[in-house]
């Protein structure tokens, strides 16, 4: 893989309302078309990022932050597992924004995030809710969905946008910021080439969990945006992986 210092520019684009989807394209890699490593910013009183990206990333990530908001204003920065291209410039924004916390589960708090933070992580437990001024995210534990013994979703109630991580991951380095096109399929192929689920005996379950928040839009961390019936797509997606 390149470094990340050599990635192409990053785009910003509004998916939702007061949500922002920032991406970054790669090539050169093993995978058909490239791929795109997704962040998302929520506005608020108390702005959310929802994954940093990588450290390589962190530039990128924060010149696009800054065309709609300054970056230190950040409030929360939130992950869905503890993994580079999720959370890898936590400790650069927490530098950078001085009242920022990180967020994510107590397994992550636990695991690595405790540790790894500059500052002490806010775990959250399932159900857990957090306002961000104007609008409210609610935490929601997925542990193997689709893998890391960590790993959880954030949902913003106002839009319905389910901040789904991995799930329904789709190859691409030139993705439409947000689509109503079949995503199923595309995350499909991704998923039977690299098999990153974790076969979890609780991912159906999990998965109906997410289906009945009856999502908008889903905020993929790689390829586009989705916009639709979120629960339809996800039970689609259980009975594939059933």
């Amino acid at each position: 893989m390149p470094k990340l210092k050599d990635r192409p520019e990053t785009s910003i684009d509004e998916i939702a309302d007061g949500i922002y989807r920032i991406s970054t394209s790669v090539t050169g890699i093993d995978i058909p078309g490239g791929f795109s490593f997704n962040q998302y910013l929520v506005l608020d009183d108390e702005p959310l990022l929802f994954h940093t990206g990588q450290r390589g990333l962190f530039a990128n990530t924060r010149a696009a932050i800054e065309t709609v908001m300054p970056a230190s204003r950040l409030r929360y920065l939130a992950f869905s597992h503890y993994e580079a291209d999720e959370c890898g410039a936590m400790n650069q924004f927490l530098g950078l924004a001085p009242k920022a916390e990180v967020v994510c589960s107590r397994v992550a708090a636990m695991t690595s995030a405790g540790d790894q933070a500059d500052r002490p992580p806010r775990a959250l437990a399932d159900g857990d809710k957090l306002n961000l001024g104007r609008r409210q995210m609610v935490w929601l534990d997925a542990p193997h969905t689709p893998h890391g013994w960590d790993c959880g979703f954030m949902a913003e109630t106002t839009t319905k946008t389910l901040f789904c991580g991995d799930l329904f991951t789709q190859a691409g380095a030139d993705n439409p910021a947000l689509t109503e096109s079949d995503i199923l399929e595309p995350s499909e192929a991704m998923r039977k080439a690299f098999d990153y689920f974790a076969h979890g005996r609780d991912t159906t379950p999990m998965l109906e969990k997410l289906a009945s928040l009856n999502p908008t839009t889903l905020a993929c961390m790689h390829g586009s945006a989705w916009k639709g019936d979120g629960a339809k797509l996800l039970r689609a997606l259980a009975g594939r992986v059933s």
